[in-house]
């Protein structure tokens, strides 16, 4: 037996935190309780973590959106700066166009001049970072109960922001495990709509997870049906 030590370590990824449906909402509604003086704080994060909770997209993803990236009439957001330099185009769903369109009448009645083309602005008008995402998420995810209330101003141990993401992607496939939907059929179309770059990132939920891989199980241990 090799030395403890002699190999490199393997990377391991963390178990995602899969949210409920109902600490979602309440996520969001703290959110959407955030305290500014005009307003648009609450509005802006309750929308954008909404966003990454039903699209699964990275929030640096969602960030980096400016304002032209959003077609409110058709509900396509075009992503371009990605984590791997590759475009995609996202459709959202009718009632989440819905929402945008509604945040975006509300930013551009508070903000009349913003010093950024970004969809989602600060008060101030400037382009909303990945890390007042997450410092704005640990506020709210103390407020509703899933983070411990800290003291020294950090932000405490619990799920992240980036758990939103892997929800999205597990709760999509439990859907169709359950739905008897050909998940490896359809897992590259999962896939390049998550913007990954190999679909086997896209199939390790499956191990995450134990009722996925149940699932999975059951499904590789039932019988083919004859190909006519």
């Amino acid at each position: 037996m090799p030395p403890a030590g002699l190999l490199p370590g393997r990377y391991v990824r963390r178990r995602p935190y899969i949210y409920s449906d109902a600490e979602i909402k309440d996520l969001v509604r703290a959110a959407g309780q955030l305290a500014s003086a005009a307003g648009l704080r609450g509005r802006t994060y309750a929308t954008l973590f909404g966003l990454v909770a039903v699209t699964g997209m990275r929030i640096s993803e969602v960030v980096a959106l400016d304002r032209e990236d959003v077609d409110l009439d058709e509900g396509i957001l075009r992503i371009r700066r990605t984590k791997f330099g590759k475009s995609r185009l996202v459709a959202v769903h009718d009632s989440t166009r819905q929402v945008l369109a509604e945040y975006a009448r509300e930013r551009d009645r508070i903000v009349r001049r913003p010093a950024a083309p970004a969809f989602f602005l600060s008060e101030g008008g400037d382009r909303v970072t990945a890390c007042a995402a997450r410092y704005n998420f640990a506020k709210v995810s103390r407020e509703v109960g899933l983070r411990a209330a800290t003291t020294n101003g950090r932000h405490g141990r619990g799920p992240r922001l980036h758990d939103l993401r892997h929800r999205f992607v597990v709760s999509t496939l439990l859907r169709w495990y359950r739905a008897g939907i050909d998940v490896e059929r359809e897992m590259p179309k999962l896939a390049t709509y998550l913007g990954h770059v190999h679909v086997n990132v896209t199939y390790w939920y499956v191990e995450a997870v134990p009722e996925l891989l149940e699932l999975a199980s059951r499904r590789l241990e039932s019988p083919k049906e004859p190909k006519a």
